[in-house]
């Protein structure tokens, strides 16, 4: 039905976390749940009584998390997957005539978390028509709400899983951040970030670009020096906005020069190093 799946990766994290599902209708559902557990490193999956499992449609839709599926434990009954936990949290939509402690979900993931420090946390998700029963939900120390838009509040089963294994993903690597360091959660947004290929423009390049797109607007009539207005200024601000790289600047220059020549009005201006990096990029060199 499938290949032996390779060991869960070192990735995987929080082992003593268990995601629950109860009388899973749709076998499908259990793989694309195995996916979004893989995805954000967790590994640790108990079924109660599902309706079929295993199947090939549990790991058509598990897409390269077959490995959790391996690993899953099938059991008879919501005691079993709960036997020797510690902490147990249960997903629910409704409200209750005897109100129950509620949290969202990033407040459920940092109990989740710390509590496993100490022994096994469950995450309890119910069946996919219509959740957890009273009784299963009086089982939690703490309901979980996904804060959805209530006219259409109604979550896939397999979505209420990701929510939650992403909230448990990012107080892991927030984790790691504070510790030894972690590259996951550092933006990278411009030239001078950790990863970006090429290092910023330095401000002479800026100014001589900004030199260069001044004589190619006027030299297509564009733009008049005894009447500026505030052209300049605006796209002065446009470019700076953008924060540009090295190669970003010789792009455009070579673009100008590209122009200038289309309608033969480079005149005499002399050449400058930035105008052969432009040329460069004129002919193909990126």
């Amino acid at each position: 039905m499938h290949k032996p799946a390779l060991p869960m990766g070192i990735d995987t994290f929080q082992d003593q976390i268990r995601i629950v599902l109860v009388e899973t209708s749709h076998s499908g559902n259990i793989g694309a749940v195995a996916r979004a557990m893989k995805n954000m490193g967790l590994g640790n999956l108990w079924l109660v009584n599902p309706n079929s499992f295993p199947d090939e449609a549990s790991y058509a839709r598990a897409a390269g998390a077959s490995d959790v599926l391996d690993r899953a434990n099938v059991v008879s009954s919501l005691d079993e997957a709960l036997s020797g936990c510690t902490l147990v949290m249960g997903t629910s939509a409704r409200g209750r005539k005897v109100p129950w402690p509620v949290i969202p979900p990033p407040e459920a993931a940092v109990a989740a978390c710390q509590n496993a420090e100490k022994g096994n946390v469950a995450l309890v998700f119910g069946r996919e028509n219509h959740g957890l029963s009273n009784d299963e939900l009086q089982r939690c120390h703490y309901h979980i709400h996904i804060p959805s838009n209530p006219d259409y509040s109604s979550l896939n089963l397999a979505m209420a899983v990701q929510v939650m294994c992403y909230e448990l993903r990012m107080y892991h690597l927030r984790g790691l951040e504070a510790g030894a360091g972690s590259p996951y959660l550092k933006p990278m947004t411009a030239p001078g970030d950790p990863g970006w290929d090429i290092p910023p423009a330095p401000v002479n390049d800026v100014e001589g670009f900004f030199g260069h797109l001044e004589q190619v607007l006027t030299d297509v009539d564009f733009h008049r020096r005894d009447n500026p207005r505030q052209l300049m200024t605006r796209l002065r601000r446009l470019f700076q906005r953008a924060r540009l790289d090295q190669m970003e600047i010789n792009i455009l220059r070579g673009i100008l020069t590209a122009v200038q020549k289309a309608v033969g009005a480079s005149g005499n201006r002399k050449p400058t190093d930035a105008d052969a990096k432009a040329t460069g990029q004129e002919n193909g060199h990126v």
